[in-house]
């Protein structure tokens, strides 16, 4: 196989637009029969910078049709399976989109970028909907030669190469443009691509400027981590042949038979050691869509209250939040209960925090709710986000002795590390009545969301929720009205209401434009909440 990389100019200056856009295309036209994979950059329908929204737009609606048909015609003229990145108009929006061609013209697979930038996003308004859904890594066969694909910033993601080595592709088609990495560090994500997943790397960017020694370094490198070729910074356009079913085994740990060097990983991989990822993972506080149903205490219609059963219902049946309270114990340890007695949810009498956990392990926290639960034990902080973080997001409720007084800040610490030691600070809200605590949250971990209750001034709610920087109120039965919901969504806060189990309650709250409903009832109240 010839491959040949195609590295145009950038430029910054948009009027220059059609000039780069007419070197594409000549690019294309220099293209001959000699060469069998033709892979462009990233977003050559904008080939120059586009600041706004208009700008990008306009870009695609003039340039992508026109080089669309360029390419297709390069494929027939050159008998070459060609690559490009575009804009690609879809049922949900826009997407980032790099098309494939073979070699008769036809478009025979896309690829759309997996992780989109913020400005894609929010500034350019790009569908990004699809990249929180779990997907299988895309695979494009054509002619017998399986095509993986990454683009600019999915470069970054080192994890997603264990996943795309599985799918045993023999090409990585690389279209992008990462502007601001040296020359250095882009030969070392490439190689470092190749030698994980076993596979060639054609990748193809942008020159920001002749004598830059950022961007560009359109190259391609083999299984082994050899670099072909690699263009730096020049303009134009470069070749390399290879058979792209080559691939490099070496031994799977000294002594052993050879290997891949992701069956050697495999091997011994400790999924847990790593971010949280998967199929259950959901999107984080700020991009999960509103209205929304918190399951209180869990799905405890069905399982005890604040207890692994309740909560994994919840989770199961796809609440968007669970809502659980947290206690501390006489020796430190942090406790899922809502009251601060142990009689009503336990064989066991008196205060939480007057018991150490060991001695709380001693008491039954299911035989109350049914016998079926006979045994369940208290359960700790720590458990919970072992079993569920980021799996749903979590409205913890501190809970104090009183709603005005500070919490001891070693404890409100062991919290707030046991989050981050479990990655899911974006998962994850502090809610509390008390503007003592909702101050000392802000100051010890402002990045982590905080929502403010009722404590001892129920009315006065949304304008502590102003105070104290909060991104959510949770309004409490009686103590609320439209007066106070819209003045918190007019200072970009939203709602929660505590609570309602009903179908009817359900649509009034969305009526007056609650955002997240707490509920006890989850699966009445979920099902009433999605037909609205």
């Amino acid at each position: 196989m010839k491959a040949c990389i195609i590295q145009p100019h950038y430029s910054t200056d948009y009027s220059e637009s059609e000039a780069l856009f007419l070197w594409e295309m000549d690019a294309l036209d220099r293209c001959d029969r000699s060469m069998d994979l033709i892979v462009l950059p990233e977003s050559v329908d904008t080939p120059a910078l586009a600041r706004t929204k208009e700008e990008w737009y306009g870009a695609y609606r003039t340039f992508a049709p026109r080089l669309l048909e360029k390419a297709k015609e390069t494929a027939r003229r050159c008998d070459a399976v060609v690559f490009l990145n575009m804009t690609k108009d879809t049922p949900t929006g826009p997407r980032n989109t790099t098309f494939a061609i073979d070699r008769a013209g036809n478009e025979v697979g896309y690829y759309c970028k997996e992780h989109l930038t913020h400005g894609e996003e929010h500034k350019m308004e790009k569908d990004a909907g699809y990249t929180y859904e779990f997907s299988a890594p895309t695979v494009v066969t054509v002619d017998g030669v399986r095509y993986g694909f990454l683009t600019c910033y999915d470069f970054y993601f080192y994890e997603s190469f264990a996943r795309i080595s599985r799918e045993g592709v023999d090409v990585i088609i690389g279209c992008s443009h990462q502007r601001s990495d040296l020359h250095s560090a882009l030969e070392t994500m490439t190689k470092f691509c190749a030698y994980n997943t076993n596979a060639y790397v054609v990748r193809a960017s942008v020159s920001m400027d002749e004598g830059s020694d950022v961007g560009g370094a359109s190259m391609i490198v083999s299984p082994r981590g050899e670099v072909l070729v690699n263009m730096g910074s020049r303009v134009g356009m470069a070749t390399a042949e290879f058979d792209p079913h080559e691939k490099y085994y070496k031994p799977a740990g000294f002594g052993n038979p050879p290997a891949a060097h992701y069956e050697y990983i495999e091997q011994g991989r400790r999924p847990w050691k790593y971010r949280p990822a998967g199929s259950a993972i959901i999107r984080d506080d700020e991009k999960l869509p509103y209205p929304r149903v918190c399951a209180h205490r869990g799905f405890n219609t069905i399982a005890p209250e604040n207890s692994l059963p309740a909560f994994g219902a919840a989770v199961a049946m796809g609440a968007e939040e669970i809502e659980f309270d947290l206690w501390y114990t006489k020796d430190g340890e942090i406790v899922s209960i809502h009251d601060d007695r142990l009689d009503r949810v336990s064989d066991g009498t008196g205060h939480v925090y007057d018991y150490t956990y060991e001695e709380l392990l001693k008491l039954d926290f299911g035989v109350k709710f049914g016998e079926e639960f006979t045994g369940l034990r208290i359960l700790r902080f720590e458990e919970i986000l072992k079993k569920f973080a980021c799996h749903t997001v979590m409205n913890i409720h501190i809970k104090a002795v009183d709603d005005v007084c500070a919490y001891d800040e070693a404890l409100l610490q062991r919290i707030i590390g046991l989050i981050r030691a479990y990655d899911c600070e974006k998962h994850v809200y502090f809610m509390t009545g008390n503007c003592t605590i909702l101050g000392q949250l802000r100051s010890m971990a402002p990045d982590i969301a905080r929502c403010a209750g009722s404590g001892t001034e129920p009315w006065r709610i949304v304008d502590n929720a102003i105070e104290y920087g909060c991104k959510k109120v949770q309004l409490f039965m009686q103590y609320y009205n439209q007066e106070m919901i819209d003045k918190a969504h007019a200072h970009g806060i939203k709602c929660n209401y505590f609570y309602c189990d009903t179908p009817a309650d359900a649509r009034r709250m969305l009526d007056m434009g609650i955002d997240t409903i707490l509920t006890n009832d989850y699966q009445r109240v979920a099902t009433e909440v999605r037909r609205a």
